[in-house]
């Protein structure tokens, strides 16, 4: 999707340039949207080579965190609130270290850590989904509290301000981290209240017409 996005952007863009050219007022608009695509592309490359040398110091902080221990001290201090975020997911299943694990890491701006474990915490999920195929309200959660995510070291963004030039590129630390907190925040409550909502209330499995249904499918599986 975001492919046909970019490309009709690119469409309008050529189009209405070529229109004001033949039809306003003759100026050379083609030339000016060429002129600024070299430009945007010239200025990514050097800010992706910029990026190499930040991030790779950031990385290597949040590693050495990492083995640290400072990512599990995070998980553990955690404990306390999953419970209360997740009261559908046993406190020993594996589902509920693999978040803890990925909200500690995104904390700490690992996100290269925190995707592999992201997913293997909704594949734990989905082995206590009595409804398969449709998110449970632990699902629901966690996929809210991992987009919008508390970011106690904002590593990207520092290091996207520093490589631009920023003379003081870790003044977002403290903005990121009120944005992140509230963001999450909003994220958690919209969350448990929709979940309440009726029409987002998952099938009750042992019902008898879900029992069927379930039943159906199964033997067509089968078949």
């Amino acid at each position: 999707m975001l492919n046909y996005i970019w490309l009709g952007m690119i469409v309008v863009a050529v189009v209405t340039a070529g229109a004001r050219d033949a039809f306003v007022d003759g100026s050379p608009h083609i030339a000016a949207v060429t002129k600024a695509a070299v430009d945007s592309a010239e200025t990514a490359v050097k800010l992706s080579i910029g990026l190499i040398g930040v991030m790779s110091l950031w990385l290597g902080m949040m590693r050495l965190a990492e083995k640290g221990g400072l990512v599990g001290l995070i998980a553990h201090a955690m404990r306390p609130v999953m419970s209360r975020l997740f009261p559908d997911v046993p406190k020993d299943h594996p589902a509920m270290g693999c978040m803890l694990m990925n909200m500690a890491a995104n904390v700490l701006g690992l996100a290269n850590a925190a995707t592999p474990l992201g997913i293997k915490a909704m594949e734990e999920l989905e082995k206590l989904n009595r409804t398969p195929g449709t998110a449970t309200n632990a699902m629901c959660v966690f996929l809210a509290v991992n987009t919008s995510s508390i970011q106690l070291i904002p590593a990207t963004a520092v290091a996207i301000l520093s490589a631009s030039g920023s003379k003081n590129p870790t003044a977002i630390i403290g903005a990121a981290l009120v944005a992140t907190t509230v963001s999450t925040f909003v994220g958690i409550v919209a969350v448990k209240l929709l979940e309440k909502l009726p029409c987002y209330r998952l099938p009750d499995p042992q019902q008898p017409e879900n029992l069927g249904s379930t039943s159906s499918a199964t033997n067509g599986e089968t078949l």
